[in-house]
């Protein structure tokens, strides 16, 4: 009897210590997860120490500082499209410099590029091409051309227009009397400052300036022989002469029977309005084909009040 009794006992308590263990994998399992380093966090630890530090959560019995090692990467930068379109920009740049032809080499040997994979090198040879600004000039030696082949230069937005002869010569083509934007000639010339205030005071161009700064905007052709000089003493008088409101004008004007070129807005009174009365038509009347209905269909709409 002692031996069962005992024996009842002892498995009484082991399925009581199973229940406890079950209980508390139960509890560790529903406790609430540790939250996740955010990329900032991981990019500045990163960069301060060389990688990310493990934390232990405090929250969490029995948690390990293993189970909070993750290191989040960033996105690889793949693809060459971006890095391309600012390397474009900076042969733009170096080409608008240049006034001889620069093969691709030259032009990637100026960018550190040389040592990129051929299918790369090839890629940006064919942006090149197609770039607004970049003019490709084939080898004449070659019967068929390739990636690798041809020289490049720089097309600015106002072709061959690089000294004050060239300047002078594109003026007189022109059949219109446009003026000439100085930020499109600076594209192809971008020293032409000097050469641009030489011209202007041998009275061959007429040059529109900020009043700010005094920069050129816009560039006309002038013809000397139609400058007179003034002395400066009448400039001097010239200033002094008061010119008289615009009131007195018309008023002058007016008293001497002439008509102002601009008529003064205040004698234009608006005219009242006339509302014209629509006249009433009158009522038209049928065809009588019945002698006896002649009384029904007599128009009476004058005797109406």
């Amino acid at each position: 009897m002692s031996s069962s009794l005992e024996r009842q006992q002892a498995a009484f308590a082991s399925g009581m210590s199973a229940a406890a263990s079950k209980l508390t994998s139960t509890k560790r399992a529903l406790a609430p997860p540790s939250p996740s380093p955010s990329v900032g966090s991981t990019a500045s630890a990163a960069a301060a120490g060389g990688g990310t530090t493990p934390r232990k959560d405090r929250d969490t019995p029995g948690a390990t500082s293993s189970s909070h090692a993750i290191v989040y990467s960033q996105p690889a930068m793949t693809g060459t499209g971006d890095s391309i379109i600012a390397q474009m920009a900076y042969a733009v740049s170096w080409l608008r410099t240049k006034d001889d032809p620069q093969t691709y080499l030259d032009v990637l040997g100026y960018l550190s590029g040389t040592n990129r994979p051929d299918t790369e090198q090839e890629f940006f040879v064919e942006q090149m091409r197609r770039h607004p600004q970049i003019q490709w000039i084939p080898d004449p030696s070659l019967s068929e051309q390739t990636w690798k082949s041809g020289t490049y230069v720089h097309r600015p937005a106002i072709p061959n227009v690089r000294t004050k002869t060239q300047l002078l010569a594109y003026l007189q083509k022109k059949t219109d009397a446009s003026g000439v934007n100085v930020k499109d000639l600076k594209d192809g010339w971008p020293d032409c400052e000097a050469a641009l205030g030489e011209l202007e005071g041998e009275h061959k161009i007429l040059v529109v300036r900020a009043k700010k700064d005094g920069v050129a905007r816009m560039v006309w052709l002038d013809d000397p022989s139609l400058f007179h000089a003034v002395d400066p003493e009448l400039k001097v008088m010239w200033a002094k002469v008061e010119v008289p409101s615009l009131d007195t004008i018309v008023q002058r004007l007016k008293g001497a029977q002439q008509k102002p070129t601009s008529e003064d807005p205040r004698d234009k009174i608006a005219a009242p309005k006339v509302e014209k009365k629509k006249k009433r038509a009158q009522r038209r009347t049928g065809k009588s084909t019945n002698t006896h209905m002649e009384h029904l269909l007599k128009d009476y709409s004058h005797m109406k009040r």
